[in-house]
């Protein structure tokens, strides 16, 4: 059984079947990708499992997708705690407009968690698991709008971690980045999966290549193929695969 496994996972949007009978499982402490052309589902797909798809009208689900054995849209699933223990970063850098250490302490006051010198503690084990510590230790209480691109999505990992989840979500984030960004996010994705169990969905290539264990491959809604990252990469056995690893569409 894997960290994260969807049973025969559908969703629609009204009458538009987005998401199709899917079925992968994503293993703990690894990275795994999630890659395809654009408007396959796979954005659609990360965010079923915290269930963020539940704010948009007219979303309905049928099958199961399971944290740790338990399915996550059944009957006792506590939508709360569900995303308490997964953190999510998005496509482009979305920090609160309140200051560095405002920003990472936001979770561990919502929850309640954290408080006073423990608070600070927190902010600093999340800042330094981030790589972004070095870089804001003297300049905590600046506005996090002022970091860059990078920082800013480095400073959202921060964010993400410090409410300690144990899954990590992560949706096209190096894609309003720049090379020297994208790669500092891409050693720290390397790094995140020593404590955390990570899906990324991107539509880099050579990305997913470089930082998973493990790819799924999604074509107009359905998983054409799911498999550790180098077998896919060098011996697809769908011709989808082969032809989209190749260029022959995107």
């Amino acid at each position: 059984m894997g960290k994260v496994e969807t049973k025969k996972f559908n969703l629609w949007f009204k009458s538009n079947h987005v998401l199709k009978d899917i079925d992968f499982q994503v293993r703990e402490n690894a990275v795994t990708a999630i890659m395809g052309p654009s408007g396959c589902g796979k954005s659609t797909l990360l965010r079923s499992i915290n269930r963020m798809n539940d704010l948009i009208n007219g979303c309905r689900t049928s099958g199961e997708i399971m944290l740790d054995g338990q399915n996550v849209y059944g009957d006792d699933s506590n939508v709360y705690d569900l995303r308490r223990r997964i953190g999510m970063v998005f496509q482009k850098p979305n920090p609160f407009p309140k200051s560095i250490f405002e920003n990472v302490a936001f979770g561990p006051r919502i929850h309640n968690t954290a408080k006073g010198e423990k608070l600070k503690e927190v902010v600093e084990k999340s800042l330094r698991g981030a790589a972004l510590w070095d870089e804001v230790k003297d300049r905590l209480n600046d506005s996090a709008l002022s970091l860059s691109g990078g920082q800013q999505q480095r400073l959202c990992i921060a964010r993400a971690l410090a409410a300690e989840p144990e899954l990590i979500l992560m949706d096209e984030p190096c894609s309003a980045l720049d090379p020297a960004a994208t790669s500092r996010i891409e050693s720290l994705v390397r790094v995140l999966k020593e404590k955390y169990t990570v899906i990324i969905v991107t539509h880099n290539l050579q990305q997913a290549m470089r930082v998973s264990e493990y790819t799924a491959f999604m074509y107009v809604g359905e998983l054409a193929e799911f498999n550790d990252t180098k077998t896919l990469f060098e011996k697809p056995r769908s011709e989808l695969t082969a032809n989209y690893i190749h260029g022959k569409f995107g």
